[in-house]
């Protein structure tokens, strides 16, 4: 070990090493100014002894840059002149004087309110000053001075006496320091801030230059021998200024911050969520005093006798508590009642009363306000007071006691998060006092609502980045012209990215994109663009501009990126914060189901597209307003994006006349049930279900107020029963009625329609719809349904056809795709190909399963689980052969073999 050490050594004991460390340690001091005179900048009444701080930095940069020129000039053979080196290291001699003066005043007025210097430092200034002069002096008169033999006896003592006389200084300004802290009232933030300096940088500082520079004052070739040393003192310098300077920032260090700073953060929002169970299983005071104390111990590390939570009566007849007023309540109590509205305010205003940090504000900018908080926080004994309000009514108030955490300090990190317990902790308190726990029930369920929606929108939003991170697809921008009706390619890219011979194939859809896009340029003379699709399905841009020669378009395409997919549509949503689900639509794989299901980018269909997406991507309770052909894909898409494993629908078509299906859903006392009682479907889907009610109206008044009571606070009662249970089925109704009308007939709940309406999808009649849209949609589902693209040309439908279509008016989604592919069936036999293409069938492509059959075709007969989930689906062999494209015969044989008959 011994070796290898020497061999260390030994490497690093040279010019070159030094240098590049210097160099560091220069850039370092640089680096601190500059964060220093920002900082001053941003913190316009930060505390003035920062500029004595950046004139340490600055003459302890000019003494790195002084030992750079020597360095230098040595592994360069001299190739800087003497008089320019002599300059710098004069500059340098004078710098390590004023640092060391300056830095003796910087001690001494951290510990000071004031500005004045005291008289020892004024005598120190003078004899520093006169020191400075004389070297000033010899630096102008013997400026041209070419050798270091020929300068003065007098200029080289002055140098070693000031150098001797500057440590003295600054060793007696740390140790008038350390007494001050040892015998004086100071705030322990200064404290704190006095130590840290004084252990970790100038202590070290101080007996690195006694034992490195100082022997310059006696030998100028002490260096030579001591390359390594100098290397490794100043490494270990550097990082003890880097170290310092952390911990003393985090402390409000000339008072750049308003609050001490968060160096690493407690892990409180994990254990929120076992606080917030908590705090709604409490029925009492004492029960909340225990978790704020189990909280604070766990999050903060406060001692737990050592956090107090205490409830101010209402009156003079509360029950919530009847013993006396303690001490610390009565001094409470009297500064609340005596305090003038400014004390009052202003502890409204501050929110968590900070004891070390209100005592450093005021030790050096003293406030009236502050001051009388102070004396009140000292006569409680607190660290930490935190009022608690009911509009704006002081109900309650935690205090942490005095020096609870004795070495550290309070950071505004964790005062946030006292402040975000303590407004909770308000809501619970007022809701313990008013009695009213299921106030507090609904709030907790709708609570954990919000935040599983927020977390299906967080991953949405990563799916979204991954995709446009992940996209590998030609990056290349490729240009065409169009001159004379002719296109030509202008460079490669535009070749690999078109793939097709648009001057000959004049029926390919990219074609007929390009002469439409170039017919609007020539037309109106301003920049145009359109995105269509490639050969592999893949979205294409085109943006096109007229060129200077007549009749002339130039053309650029390459693959859209985020901003191209979305400013689409962003005129047509009229709130901004609808935009992120624009991006939702277009890069995650929910939002592709979406628009599967609902092609069309119209306003109306594209809001109508943004509410799905956002019901989906909750787990609330639905009420469905669509035509009924559409409601089983609309159902599938939000079970299959919500993540939900069972889909369980209940299909009604008349009013129910007994309670079977109230037992069914939440089950019955034990009293009345049979032994062979199947478990209620709250309970079977309670983890990953949903529950769906087709015509929830036929459901008799006693069932839907069952089922208003679960949608509301998340907890259901056996059919005559008082015993609660918790289940997370997201339940979805729909209904062909006007509810409200029923409800006033006394034929509904009123309950059930409170909580229904609140979050309605409804889905735009085709009836209604503008004509634009509804030509739009019908293109869409005629690119869905055909599957052979090598046939478009043939089968595409004229806008004669379209226009047939639309003004047959059909009413659902199911209809308009049903009587387009009529329409395609009968132009494919009448062109005679209707044996040499395929079309997409009419199922509901809402359920990613179909969807996924519907891909593997004929492939599925081998996959027994999709044979499975298939019969189970349509119980019909002949709907199977359709959707597959195959003969019955053969789904006929697979069922046999998988004994699915």
């Amino acid at each position: 070990m011994f070796n290898f050490l020497t061999h260390i050594y030994s490497r690093i004991d040279n010019s070159y090493c030094l240098f590049i460390v210097t160099l560091f340690a220069f850039s370092f001091k640089v680096f601190l100014l500059l964060l220093l005179i920002i900082k001053s900048i941003r913190k316009q009444n930060g505390r003035r002894p920062w500029i004595l701080l950046a004139i340490i930095a600055t003459c302890a940069a000019i003494v790195d840059f002084s030992w750079l020129i020597f360095l230098f000039s040595s592994l360069a053979s001299n190739s800087i002149l003497y008089t320019i080196r002599l300059f710098i290291i004069r500059v340098a001699w004078i710098s390590i004087i004023t640092q060391y003066q300056i830095l003796s005043i910087f001690v001494e007025r951290l510990t000071l309110n004031t500005n004045k210097i005291k008289l020892y430092q004024k005598i120190f200034l003078g004899i520093s000053a006169s020191f400075i002069a004389i070297l000033l002096g010899f630096t102008i008169k013997d400026f041209n001075c070419l050798a270091n033999e020929k300068r003065s006896i007098i200029e080289m003592c002055t140098r070693n006496i000031g150098a001797v006389f500057g440590l003295f200084a600054s060793l007696i300004s740390c140790l008038v320091a350390i007494r001050t802290i040892r015998t004086q009232q100071l705030p322990r933030l200064i404290k704190k801030q006095l130590k840290i300096l004084i252990q970790f940088l100038i202590a070290p500082i101080w007996l690195s230059d006694f034992l490195q520079v100082f022997p310059l004052v006696f030998s100028t070739t002490w260096t030579t021998n001591s390359y390594a040393a100098a290397s490794i003192s100043t490494l270990l310098i550097t990082y003890a200024m880097f170290h310092c300077m952390r911990k003393v920032m985090a402390l409000r260090f000339l008072n750049f911050n308003d609050s001490v700073q968060a160096i690493s953060r407690f892990n409180f929002i994990e254990g929120f969520k076992e606080i917030l169970e908590q705090l709604s299983r409490a029925t009492t005071i004492h029960e909340l005093n225990h978790i704020t104390q189990n909280s604070f111990k766990e999050a903060f590390n406060i001692p737990i006798g050592r956090t107090h939570l205490y409830i101010r009566p209402r009156n003079n007849t509360d029950t919530i508590r009847q013993e006396p007023l303690n001490g610390i309540e009565s001094a409470v109590e009297n500064c609340m009642s005596s305090g003038s509205e400014s004390i009052i305010s202003y502890i409204q205003k501050t929110k968590v009363l900070t004891y070390d940090e209100l005592a450093f504000s005021n030790f050096y900018e003293p406030k009236e306000e502050r001051t009388i908080v102070l004396t009140f926080l000292e006569h409680i004994g607190a660290d930490i007071f935190i009022p608690i309000y009911e509009k704006k009514n002081l109900i309650a108030y935690i205090i942490i006691d005095r020096l609870s955490r004795p070495h550290d300090f309070f950071s505004n990190v964790e005062q946030d998060e006292m402040l975000v317990f303590s407004n909770y902790l308000g809501n619970i308190i007022n809701l313990i006092q008013n009695r009213n726990l299921e106030s507090l029930i609904h709030r907790e369920k709708k609570l954990q609502e919000e935040l599983f929606s927020k977390h299906q929108e967080v991953n949405q939003y990563k799916e979204s980045i991954k995709s446009f991170v992940s996209n590998k697809q030609h990056k290349d921008i490729g240009i065409l012209f169009f001159k004379n009706r002719h296109f030509s390619f202008g460079n490669q890219a535009a070749k690999e990215l078109i793939n097709i011979n648009i001057n000959q194939q004049h029926g390919h859809p990219i074609t007929k994109t390009l002469r439409t896009l170039v017919r609007n340029i020539q037309e109106y003379k301003t920049l145009q663009s359109c995105i269509t699709k490639d050969s592999k399905g893949n979205r294409l841009m085109f943006c096109g501009m007229p060129s200077i020669e007549k009749n002339n378009v130039i053309i650029a395409t390459y693959y859209p990126d985020i901003s191209d997919l979305i400013k689409r549509h962003v005129d047509a949503i009229k709130d901004p914060s609808q935009w992120d689900y624009l991006l939702y639509l277009e890069t995650t794989a929910s939002g592709k189901l979406i628009n599967e299901l609902i092609p069309g980018t119209g306003e109306t269909l594209l809001q109508h597209k943004i509410t799905l997406l956002k019901a989906a991507l909750s787990k609330k309770a639905l009420l469905l307003e669509v035509a009924p052909d559409d409601l089983m894909p609309i159902v599938e898409i939000i079970h299959h994006i919500s993540l939900r494993e069972t889909l369980h629908v209940i299909k009604l078509q008349g009013p129910s006349k007994n309670n079977e299906l109230a037992i069914k859903i939440f089950g019955i006392n034990p009293i009345f049930a049979s032994q062979s009682q199947e478990k209620p479907l709250l309970e079977k889907l309670s983890d990953s279900g949903t529950l769906y009610i087709q015509n929830v109206h036929h459901l008799n008044i006693e069932t839907q107020e069952y089922l208003a009571e679960y949608i509301k606070y998340g907890s259901w009662r056996m059919y005559k029963s008082e015993q609660r249970m918790n289940s997370q089925v997201r339940i979805i109704c729909s209904t062909n009625q006007n509810l409200s009308s029923l409800v006033q007939e006394g034929l509904f709940s009123k309950e059930l329609h409170t909580e229904l309406k609140k979050h309605i999808v409804s889905m735009p009649s085709l009836l209604t719809l503008p004509v634009n849209e509804l030509h739009e949609l019908a293109t869409e589902y005629t690119e869905q349904a055909i599957m052979a693209h090598d046939f478009k040309s043939l089968l595409e439908l004229s806008d004669k056809e379209k226009q047939h279509i639309i003004h047959q008016r059909p009413i659902s989604l199911h209809e308009l795709k049903t009587k387009i592919q009529n329409m395609l069936m009968q132009k494919s036999r009448k062109n005679k190909i209707h044996n040499d293409i395929t079309f997409d069938h009419v199922y509901p492509i809402g359920d990613p399963e179909i969807v996924q059959a519907i891909r593997l075709g004929k492939h599925a007969l081998r996959d027994p689980k999709m044979m499975s989930l298939l019969w189970h689906k349509f119980k019909s062999q002949t709907k199977i052969a359709s959707l597959l494209g195959v003969n019955k015969s053969s789904v006929n044989r697979r069922c046999k073999d998988y004994s699915l008959e």
